[in-house]
């Protein structure tokens, strides 16, 4: 092998990510990062690199990345401390079946049981957070790990992947000749597989034996693209379709046959009596775990029939014994059931309950909704911000809602009349100081739509260093954020279940306003809610990074849709 035909470990990572159609990377520099790093200052790969403040969000920009661009999201870091502080946003991305290659640097491989500083086993700390992990050994197997990194996470259920990549393997020498990687593997799903047509003949019998089917849809029909077929099987069932938090996107709101979000958070009274008065509960993508189905209450176990779709043959009759399991695609089970359905129907079934319940459970919703999002009283009610956000912000418009206040109102409230992935929030694991960092990534992902992350001030806390990110870069992100001075969702629930025996979960207010234009962020701070709307116009249309700081109800003040504080 000649000098000519040779790159070293560094250079190969770099063209495989290329060669995987990868535009933009997210990540923070570190020693044993330094040949990765000196590789993609000196090649032309026509990628952008994206520094950030924290290994965290790096992994959370990767995330939302991913959602809205439908490709996969890397993110970067080095060894020790940035391989730890990279972990939550990929098991948030895995969970969530979103495809991110996180790749973290380490010690060299001769280096390992000497004690060497930043030493750890990262196999092992990465083994139950991915679909695929490997640190690799040798230099010579780094073309055919990146391969079977992005053949995993990007077939079957996605999911995300960990490369390490030690200090010696990046400067060791690999044969140019097997650097290759295949473009079609950068996008998601890249590899579908189809269902048994025995199974979707089971399941066509299934729905139309009911009298009230009902679809759930998980993220499952958004990931896919699926929305198109599921809609075209709901209208041809008359069927109403509600979704999780994760799964809004698969119907249009304003859609006649669009529930809405069911389940104990973001859920109402009213969405859930539609999902009760079902005789059938069609679960598409949807792991019907605690929060959808409100710690497995609704649907009642043994009440309704339960079939099921998914992409994942563990999920399939996991919680809710399913009388129907189908194992695909959701595009393609959905595809070919609507073929099913046309072929045994003579004339569409004639179903009247399911259009005349979605229409008077979301008129009883938005009654009480607008009741509150009209009130001029202060603090602030979260249902105003909401009500405002709806009237301004534009139809293709991304929102990134941190878990506390923001994600209960917006997945109840906020409307969407669009397909496809225009709300995200973290629903896999709910750690605070998701949304500034995802919202990044998600205008990265597609910037032609305005982006706006909101968060409570306890997640502000978490983040804010990520500003100076946003102002050097220069990204046209609004954030918004609740300002009550608590940490809100646990004080509601000392409230509800522990008789209002608050402990430690009141803090000091923060100007979150002046800390932003410290930063170089343009920023506001409202009081006042005839003020609100004027105010969030002028931050959405600005052309810059823009702030919002709103004093707000807390959660344990608030009529917040959450069942059990309802109850």
């Amino acid at each position: 092998m000649t000098q000519s035909n040779q790159m070293n470990g560094g250079e190969a990572a770099v063209r495989l990510l290329q060669m995987h159609g990868v535009k933009h990377v997210f990540g923070l520099c570190g020693d044993t990062s330094l040949p990765f790093y000196d590789a993609l200052a000196r090649l032309d790969h026509g990628m952008t690199h994206v520094l950030t403040r924290d290994e965290r969000h790096a992994a959370y920009m990767a995330d939302c990345y991913a959602r809205v661009s439908g490709r996969v999201g890397v993110c970067e870091g080095p060894s020790g401390g940035g391989a730890t502080y990279i972990l939550p946003g990929v098991v948030e991305a895995n969970e969530s079946s979103i495809p991110v290659l996180a790749i973290t640097t380490d010690i060299s491989v001769s280096s390992r049981g000497k004690f060497t500083l930043t030493e750890l086993d990262q196999t092992a700390l990465f083994r139950p957070l991915t679909k695929w992990n490997k640190v690799i050994d040798r230099a010579a197997e780094l073309p055919s790990t990146f391969r079977a990194a992005f053949r995993a996470m990007t077939s079957g259920r996605a999911g995300a992947a960990h490369i390490g990549l030690p200090f010696d393997v990046q400067r060791d020498p690999v044969d140019e000749a097997d650097v290759r990687g295949d473009p079609e593997l950068g996008v998601f799903p890249s590899r579908r597989f189809g269902p048994d047509p025995d199974r979707v003949a089971a399941l066509a019998e299934a729905l139309l034996s009911a009298k009230e089917p009902i679809f759930v849809c998980g993220g499952a029909p958004v990931i896919s693209g699926a929305e198109a077929e599921l809609i075209a099987v709901a209208e041809l069932l008359e069927a109403p379709v509600a979704t999780t938090i994760s799964g809004q996107g698969t119907i249009p709101d304003n859609h006649p046959l669009a529930v809405g979000v069911v389940g104990s958070n973001g859920g109402v009274v009213q969405t859930r009596e539609v999902l009760m008065g079902a005789d059938l509960v069609c679960f598409v993508g949807c792991r019907a775990g605690s929060v959808t189905t409100e710690r497995w209450r609704y649907p009642a176990p043994g009440k309704a029939r339960i079939v099921q779709i998914d992409a994942d043959p563990m999920v399939l009759g996991a919680t809710y014994e399913a009388e129907v399991a189908v194992l695909g695609d959701a595009k393609l089970v959905l595809a070919a059931l609507l073929v099913e359905l046309r072929a045994r129907l003579e004339s569409p079934p004639k179903r009247a309950r399911g259009r005349v319940a979605v229409a008077a459970a979301k008129q009883a919703k938005f009654a009480a909704f607008d009741e509150l999002a009209r009130s001029t009283e202060r603090p602030i009610r979260p249902e105003r911000v909401v009500a405002e956000l709806n009237r301004v912000l534009p139809d293709d418009a991304i929102v990134v809602a941190d878990p506390g206040t923001p994600c209960p109102y917006f997945s109840a409230y906020y409307r969407c009349n669009r397909t496809g992935r225009h709300f995200i929030s973290n629903r896999a694991h709910g750690a605070l100081g998701y949304s500034i960092a995802g919202a990044m990534g998600a205008h990265y992902g597609r910037p032609s739509s305005k982006v706006v992350s909101v968060m409570g001030d306890g997640s502000f806390a978490f983040a804010c260093g990520e500003f100076e990110t946003v102002v050097r870069l220069g990204l046209p992100v609004t954030f918004i954020v609740f300002s009550n001075a608590c940490f809100g969702w646990i004080k509601a629930g000392q409230k509800t279940g522990y008789q209002q025996r608050y402990f430690s979960t009141d803090f000091t207010r923060t100007d979150h306003a002046r800390v932003a234009e410290a930063f170089g962020l343009k920023a506001w701070r409202v009081e006042d809610p005839e003020q609100l709307g004027s105010v969030l116009k002028k931050a959405i249309e600005s052309g810059g990074p823009t702030l919002v700081d709103i004093i707000a109800q807390p959660l344990h003040e608030a009529r917040a849709p959450v069942s059990e504080w309802v109850a």
